[in-house]
């Protein structure tokens, strides 16, 4: 990676920080004048999908302009988007693979194109993980042969929390009418 970028990411990350959020992601596009940075949030320790609000987001991009305007850092015209992950939340550095150890990830492999697969681990003193593949194998797979990865969603979980919740809501409007 560059290294004007991962100063920049390290920047980012500790402003991110200060504000009482985590970065997740970080992606600039174009150059000179019409500069993109991409910058993606969440609340730390949070479940995907849950927890940043338009307000956060709002928040944490003023508080971005602010030092991006003072700095000069990408010059004096850029385009800033600040959002949530997401639900399909992608895993970028090694804190978010072992955070989401055991869980489901898409994940598209160098030379090797996208599959679907579980983290198994991620290996001590080395930036690597083993997954364990949809067919049944698994494999170490060294993280600078990841191209991109994104927690896998499971839809049919998705609905039954939100049917769960919608019940809940409810029966406590039912309480609420009955007592």
């Amino acid at each position: 990676m560059d290294a004007s970028l991962d100063r920049l990411i390290e920047e980012v990350r500790s402003r991110v920080a200060a504000l009482g959020f985590e970065l997740v992601d970080l992606q600039q596009r174009g150059a000179g004048s019409r500069i993109r940075l991409q910058v993606r949030i969440d609340r730390p320790n949070s479940r995907p999908g849950r927890g940043v609000t338009i307000d956060d987001c709002t928040a944490v991009s003023r508080a971005l302009e602010v030092w991006l305007d003072s700095a000069q850092v990408l010059g004096s015209r850029y385009v800033l988007e600040v959002s949530s992950p997401g639900i399909e939340r992608p895993l970028r550095w090694r804190e978010h693979w072992e955070r989401f150890r055991g869980q489901a990830v898409n994940v598209r492999l160098q030379g090797r194109g996208r599959r679907q697969a579980t983290i198994v681990d991620v290996l001590d003193g080395r930036d690597a993980v083993v997954l364990a593949f949809a067919e049944g194998s698994s494999e170490e797979i060294p993280l600078d042969q990841v191209q991109d990865a994104t927690l896998a969603v499971d839809w049919d979980a998705v609905e039954r929390e939100a049917r769960h919740a919608r019940d809940n809501d409810r029966e406590t409007e039912q309480s609420k009418e009955s007592g």
